[in-house]
């Protein structure tokens, strides 16, 4: 495999959290949900089956961190998360990465899948921080 470099459509749709054992985790900008980005350090990764037994692990585990960072994000933001999509699709953006999407049934896709539906509202300035300090919090940052 060959050194990890960040896909840049990470960079431009989403903010830096911090750094877990395994992945980056990065908050997507998109206001309308809870959303958390883990992308695995791992050169050249496009699939699960690029990781070893020990790196697929870490990353359940992540996500489950993940998780809990989306939900303290919905708390946070007074839109409690009712349901966790977890997704590892990689059709637009090849390097291998897991979506952890809080979801509310009153959120503008429900219930169908938040992926190509309406349009991204990035974060205002003033709520980014709360978001970001709410997912950091969670995931012990």
């Amino acid at each position: 495999m060959s050194r990890f470099v960040l896909d840049p459509a990470f960079a431009a749709a989403s903010h830096p959290l911090t750094s877990l054992g395994l992945c980056e985790a990065r908050l997507q900008d998109d206001a309308r949900f809870p959303w958390i980005i883990l992308i695995p350090r791992i050169g050249g990764a496009v699939e699960l089956e690029d990781l070893d037994t020990a790196q697929r692990a870490a990353l359940l585990d992540e996500i489950l961190a993940a998780g809990r960072a989306a939900r303290a994000v919905g708390q946070a933001l007074g839109r409690p998360v009712s349901k966790l999509n977890v997704g590892q699709l990689g059709n637009l953006t090849r390097q291998l990465h897991v979506h952890v999407v809080g979801r509310r049934v009153d959120d503008p896709c429900w219930p169908g899948p938040v992926w190509g539906q309406g349009t991204s509202e990035p974060h205002p300035t003033g709520v980014l921080p709360i978001a970001r300090a709410a997912a950091l919090g969670a995931l012990g940052r």
